[in-house]
């Protein structure tokens, strides 16, 4: 049962690469026909300024196309039980709130969207329903055999909130959050499967086909951004998938670019704010690293390759320790 079940989200996994990849361009073409396109920030690197006028919202298709696979593939397997909703819930639903950012930066021509009160709170109360479906549903409440309650419950709310914005701030060079992100829910798909929780196992399979799927547009150059309708609903995604599979802290290391990435523009704000110096050339720091010279590709890999290795021993960990 279990290996057909696999099968499917083989099935559901390429179906959504074909249509990501064969429905992109029309994507492409439409945002260019529209000159709906990516603002670049003032304050960001000066050889950026040629990347205006990209298409962004990338994620609109790649999320639509996941959406699908896995709706039609898990309703021949009875596969759309709690958890996948749980999953399909918050792919959709931070998608949409990256759709509403993303929006208001293309009508408006400028690179702000949502004020950061505004997405912070929507972020919020979209991790508070995902906390009230999993307690609703009888998910594990705490740390292994800690129950801690609703103490657990503002845990999921930070960490969703958090990985989300993590994963936003990491998506600032072509390919780069693509990569990570398909190294992630890699490291995801083998926990899942030692598991036996084959309705995250599909998920994580449908997502790396839908980013597989989008790679060839996304890769530098880019021909289209994700947006932030594709890195929010990724990092969430990620989040959700690590709390289901009841290993939250994985995420530290399955995810520690993110983290790393993060953790930067934390650092330099703090220093900045209180002795008026910077620690970093630019941040998030892939900017530093292309302020000495490295070019995007040589920071794309260098990162996913850094990422995989976090993840092989995140997996390795997960499956030695349990």
């Amino acid at each position: 049962m279990s290996s057909k079940i696999l099968v499917s989200g083989l099935i559901s996994g390429v179906i959504a690469a074909l249509l990501t990849y064969f429905l992109m361009p029309y994507l492409i073409h439409y945002f260019r026909a529209k000159k709906e396109g990516q603002q670049i920030r003032e304050i960001g690197p000066t050889w950026h300024a040629k990347k205006a006028g990209t298409p962004t919202m990338g994620g609109l298709l790649f999320i639509v196309a996941a959406a699908v696979a896995i709706l039609v593939t898990s309703i021949f397997d009875g596969l759309l039980n709690n958890t996948m909703w749980a999953l399909l819930f918050t792919l959709v639903v931070y998608g949409l709130i990256g759709m509403w950012d993303d929006s208001i930066k293309i009508f408006h021509h400028q690179n702000e969207g949502f004020k950061p009160w505004q997405k912070f709170l929507c972020q919020v109360v979209a991790a508070m329903i995902f906390t009230v479906i999993y307690q609703h549903e009888g998910f594990q409440m705490g740390f292994g055999e800690s129950q801690i309650g609703w103490l657990y419950g503002l845990f999921i709310i930070f960490w969703m909130v958090g990985f989300s914005n993590a994963v936003n701030l990491t998506d600032g060079l072509d390919g780069l959050v693509t990569g990570l992100a398909t190294i992630s829910f890699l490291a995801y798909l083998v926990i899942a499967i030692y598991q036996k929780q084959l309705e995250v196992a599909v998920f994580c399979l449908t997502m790396i086909g839908a980013l597989i799927g989008f790679f060839p547009f996304n890769h530098k150059p880019a021909k289209i951004f994700m947006g932030d309708m594709g890195s929010l609903a990724l990092g969430a995604s990620l989040a959700a998938v690590a709390l289901l599979l009841h290993h939250e802290w994985s995420l530290l290391m399955v995810g520690l670019v993110y983290v790393v990435e993060t953790a930067s523009v934390i650092l330099q704000v703090a220093s900045f704010k209180t002795t008026g110096k910077r620690i970093f050339k630019m941040t998030p720091i892939h900017h530093t690293f292309e302020m000495i010279g490295w070019s995007e590709w040589k920071i794309d890999i260098t990162f996913w390759l850094f990422q995989l290795v976090c993840a092989i021993i995140a997996v390795v960990t997960v499956i030695a320790f349990g």
